[in-house]
């Protein structure tokens, strides 16, 4: 038997989860076929078989994919030096990739068939809940080193910055006009008063 290569291996498992991406976010999933994500990705249907044993495999790595790097982008923050900062500089990278219209529909695509998959919906769900445990966690520390103010409860603050960034998306779908890189400085308002600095609350 052929010993396989790991590395080659693993690039050509990347090479399809790129491709399938790409395809998913321009074109949509039901519209996507297998030999679509084959010929992208420059090999036969059978060599993909090897990789992914359906469609439905292919987006399941996809979107646990996805959630590894949005987890590895959210590490860290609470431990910035301005958490402050660093809440707004992760929102606004969000609009940078929200700008892609491609990687936006391939999120709101995630989305829709996480309602009829049980399985996606639960690698959904559990992205959902690492964004907003990384939310909550800067929070609590930036209320802890005093930057936020102490009324803020971080759980629920964190559910609206997540869905800050859920609309993000949801809006660049609605709207062809919508640029959220162009947006930006509004989102900032928006987060900034979600983000109330110490003895600001009520006023």
């Amino acid at each position: 038997m052929r010993k396989v290569d790991p590395e080659l291996h693993a690039a050509k498992r990347e090479a399809i989860l790129d491709a399938a991406a790409d395809l998913f976010g321009r074109n949509g999933y039901d519209a996507t076929r297998t030999a679509d994500i084959c010929r992208a990705a420059g090999m036969s249907t059978g060599n993909m078989f090897h990789y992914f044993p359906t469609k439905r495999a292919v987006l399941l790595a996809v979107a646990e994919r996805d959630g590894q790097r949005t987890a590895a982008a959210l590490a860290g923050i609470a431990e910035a030096t301005d958490i402050r900062a660093a809440l707004l500089d992760t929102l606004e990278a969000v609009c940078h990739i929200a700008a892609d219209r491609t990687a936006a529909g391939l999120q709101l695509e995630i989305s829709a068939e996480a309602q009829r998959d049980p399985e996606l919906a639960e690698l959904f769900r559990t992205g959902d809940r690492g964004l907003r445990a990384a939310f909550e966690t800067a929070l609590a520390a930036g209320i802890g080193s005093g930057a936020f103010d102490s009324a803020l409860d971080p759980a629920r603050t964190a559910t609206w910055l997540a869905a800050l960034v859920d609309g993000v998306f949801a809006r660049v779908a609605a709207d062809p006009e919508f640029d959220p890189v162009r947006e930006t400085p509004t989102l900032h308002h928006l987060a900034a008063a979600l983000l109330p600095r110490p003895g600001t609350v009520g006023i």
